[in-house]
C-alpha cells in the first residue's frame, strides 16, 4: 500500500473524521488500486476522496428532500382526512338536521290533513243543515230545509204528547218562521186539531176551511172536511154540519172519512 493511501486511512481513523468521512476514506481505499501511487499521487487521491464526499453529501441531501417531500405529503394527506372527517361530521349534522324538519314536517302535514278533514266534514254538516232535503209528509213529497223538519216534527210531537195548548203555539210560530213551507197544509191539518183538542171550536172551524179552500186535492182534505162538520156539530149548527157532510161524501166518496160521514150523516137525521 502506498503512503498516500497510508495516510488516508490513517486519517480516516482519526478522532476528528466524522462518520461519513470515514465511509469516503473506506471508499476510496477500496475503489483505488493497489499500485494507485504509481498513478495518483496525493494531490489526485484528495480529489478523488473530495469527489466521493460530494457525492455522498449530494445522496443525503436529495435524501433528506425526498424525506422532506414524504413528510410533506402525509402532512397534507393527514390535513385532508381531518379536512374530510370534519366535512364528514357536518354532513351528519345537516342530515340529523333534515330528518328531524322532515319529521316535523310530517307531522305538520298529518296535522293540516287532519285539520282539513275535520274543516270537510263540518263544512258537510252545515251543508246538511241547510241544504233542501226531499221528505214525504201526509203522503205528499216535499222539498224542505232542514230546520223546518225539524221545527215541525217538534211541534208534532208537543200535540201527540196531547198539550194542544202549546202544540198550537207551536204550529202557529212555525207558520211565522217558515211562509210558503212544504209543511203548511199539514200544519194546518194539525194546528186544526189542536185547537179542537183546546175545545177552541170556532179557531179549528177556521183553519179546517182555511186548509180545504187552499188545497181541496191535498190527503187529508176529507178529514178536514170531516173535522169542520164535527166543529159545527160543536158549535150547534146540525144544519151546517148536514151540508158539510154531504160535501164530503159527494167529492171524496172512496175516502175512509166519506165512510165515517155517511155513518155521522144518518145520526144527525133521527
Amino acid at each position: 500500500m502506498s503512503k498516500s493511501l497510508s495516510r488516508c486511512l490513517e486519517r480516516a481513523r482519526g478522532p476528528r473524521l466524522a462518520p461519513a468521512g470515514a465511509a469516503l476514506a473506506v471508499a476510496a481505499a477500496l475503489f483505488l488500486p493497489t499500485g494507485a501511487h504509481a498513478l495518483f499521487g496525493d494531490d489526485e487521491a484528495r480529489r478523488a476522496i473530495l469527489d466521493l464526499r460530494q457525492r455522498f453529501e449530494q445522496a443525503g441531501e436529495a435524501q433528506k428532500a425526498e424525506q422532506a417531500r414524504t413528510a410533506e405529503q402525509f402532512d397534507q394527506l393527514r390535513r385532508s382526512v381531518l379536512e374530510l372527517n370534519t366535512q364528514l361530521e357536518l354532513m351528519r349534522g345537516e342530515i340529523a338536521r333534515l330528518r328531524g324538519r322532515n319529521e316535523e314536517l310530517a307531522r305538520e302535514i298529518a296535522e293540516l290533513q287532519r285539520r282539513q278533514t275535520d274543516l270537510a266534514q263540518g263544512l258537510d254538516e252545515r251543508i246538511r243543515q241547510v241544504e233542501p232535503q226531499r221528505t214525504v209528509v201526509d203522503g205528499k213529497e216535499i222539498v224542505v230545509r232542514p230546520d223546518e223538519r225539524r221545527d215541525y216534527e217538534a211541534a208534532l210531537d208537543i200535540f201527540r204528547k196531547g198539550d194542544f195548548q202549546n202544540a198550537a203555539a207551536a204550529f202557529m210560530s212555525f207558520q211565522r218562521r217558515y211562509p210558503g213551507s212544504g209543511y203548511t197544509e199539514s200544519v194546518l191539518y194539525w194546528l186544526g186539531n189542536a185547537h179542537y183538542g183546546r175545545r177552541d171550536y170556532k179557531e179549528a172551524l177556521a183553519t179546517f176551511r182555511q186548509l180545504v179552500t187552499a188545497a181541496p186535492d191535498h190527503p187529508r182534505a176529507p178529514e178536514a172536511w170531516l173535522s169542520i162538520a164535527m166543529c159545527q156539530i160543536e158549535l150547534k149548527d146540525r144544519p151546517g154540519a148536514r151540508r158539510t157532510l154531504e160535501d164530503l161524501i159527494k167529492n171524496y166518496p172512496q175516502s175512509e172519512a166519506a165512510r165515517e160521514a155517511r155513518e155521522r150523516l144518518a145520526a144527525l137525521k133521527q
